[in-house]
């Protein structure tokens, strides 16, 4: 399991680095930041792509096999991006990063379930836990230091130098009894998954540089239709590629939506803070990555409490906990300006990630516990796979915000560029707390307290009934 381990930890390293080398990239190869953007969301998309496919992988492919290939994927990924010269090249690169981390973490989960006894399963899942947390607090701080002392090309070269340990370690180690069964694949389902959500996440993206034109527009509506069609399909096929049967269950949706409510707010705010560290008040990448360690320890921290909260008090006080914290640290990102220091921003950046965990862990945890055994592999495929788009969409909208902030502090007469990107950058916080005041919204639909879900009978496709909550 240590290679799988290192591979989850690499893929959620990878995903919250580029945040704080992206004006770097934008002053090296002269593009804009909608163009910039794509260095997030197109990593979160391939990932959201791959991941409702990973199951039916599984059942066809040995699992070691497909692991091996995954992180020679992120190890060619890695190295395309630190040798590149150009920004399309670079993207390609990130992109089949994106395409491995999005095999490596289902299948992880997939491994301990099969690998580790009943009584140990509990302890494999936290030391998941901890690598998928662990990551994301030093991936902004590492890449600061790296950016710093180095360049950006440095961050790429380390992904390549623990991809290959990660390979060594398969290689020696890894060992699963996962059975394949080789179903029958519905490729018009994969097919319409990567369709559908590649030109949603793509129009939403392009609208920062090209507006609502005629492409930006068709690309919307035709993935909005596929997306119609690939759901009406995983619901009248025998063998779905993802059993979305679980979003009809009100006590499943109701915290999904929540999920991925909070978990776009924290993409929103990880994108956007960054940023104006460096561009906005004048900080050096290796200043604001150290600025925000605080922060993400804070946010590993609270993650565990919730976890243990959770099973005490339910889920629906610790997300208005959450709701009360997130949206305070989110008004004072507001009062940031060119001028302020450094305290006020520690401030709203750890009052908000001590509100995330909060909203975010105790949602996940009710969805879950609301789903029979045979939904609870899909549900948490739709929880993941509902986080990576809805994260990737909140980017490239708060990307466009934060240019719409921009162009109207400069049509003001505004000639400081620093004080119009801190501008811009409220725009981008404002759709956070929009987001924030979504999950209190659907908060009140959530069961009280330690109350569980009212479960009732239900016949399955196999004769079998079971019991769903309601």
């Amino acid at each position: 399991m240590l290679g799988l381990y290192i591979g989850a930890f690499l893929g959620m390293l990878s995903e919250t680095s580029m945040n704080i080398a992206l004006p770097d990239l934008m002053d090296e190869f002269s593009v804009s930041s909608g163009t910039a953007q794509w260095m997030v969301v197109g990593y979160m998309l391939a990932i959201g792509v791959v991941l409702p496919c990973v199951g039916f992988m599984l059942k066809w492919i040995k699992a070691k096999t497909l692991v091996l290939f995954a992180l020679t994927c992120f190890l060619v990924g890695a190295l395309v991006c630190t040798v590149a010269t150009g920004f399309p090249v670079l993207l390609a690169g990130r992109i089949v990063q994106g395409i491995s981390t999005g095999i490596v973490l289902p299948t992880m989960y997939a491994a301990i379930m099969r690998v580790f006894p009943p009584h140990k399963i509990g302890a494999a899942n936290g030391v998941a836990g901890l690598v998928i947390m662990f990551a994301p607090v030093i991936g902004p701080t590492l890449a600061g230091a790296l950016i710093g002392a180095l360049s950006w090309r440095a961050i790429f070269a380390l992904f390549a130098v623990v991809a290959v340990i990660a390979l060594a370690c398969t290689a020696a180690f890894f060992v699963t009894p996962i059975e394949r069964t080789r179903p029958a694949v519905d490729m018009l389902s994969i097919v319409a998954s990567a369709l559908g959500f590649g030109c949603l996440v793509a129009g939403v993206s392009l609208i920062s540089d090209m507006g609502f034109s005629v492409a930006v527009v068709g690309l919307l509506v035709i993935g909005v239709v596929v997306l119609a069609l690939y759901a009406y399909r995983q619901l009248h096929i025998a063998d779905p590629l993802l059993d979305l049967r679980a979003l009809g269950i009100a006590a499943f949706r109701t915290p999904a939506i929540m999920v991925s409510c909070s978990f776009a707010c924290t993409l929103a705010f990880m994108y956007l803070v960054p940023q104006e560290l460096q561009r906005g008040l004048g900080m050096s990448s290796t200043l604001a990555g150290l600025l925000m360690l605080p922060g993400g320890i804070v946010n590993a921290v609270c993650t565990l409490m919730a976890g243990r909260l959770f099973d005490r008090h339910g889920a629906r006080v610790l997300v208005w906990i959450g709701v009360v914290m997130a949206a305070i640290g989110g008004a004072l990102f507001f009062a940031i300006g060119v001028d302020s220091g450094v305290v006020l921003f520690l401030a709203a950046h750890i009052i908000v990630m001590v509100g995330i965990p909060f909203i975010q862990q105790s949602a996940q945890s009710a969805a879950l516990k609301s789903l029979p055994g045979r939904m609870a592999a899909d549900g948490s495929t739709i929880l993941n796979t509902m986080q990576q788009v809805c994260g990737a969409i909140a980017t490239a909208v708060a990307t466009c915000l934060l240019g719409l902030g921009q162009t109207g502090y400069a049509a003001g007469g505004g000639a400081n560029a620093a004080q119009g990107f801190v501008d811009g950058s409220r725009y981008g916080y404002m759709f956070g707390l929009v987001l924030v005041a979504i999950v209190l919204v659907f908060s009140f639909m959530l069961k009280g307290g330690k109350e569980e879900p009212k479960l009732v009978p239900v016949q399955v496709d196999d004769g079998a009934v079971e019991s769903l909550a309601v």
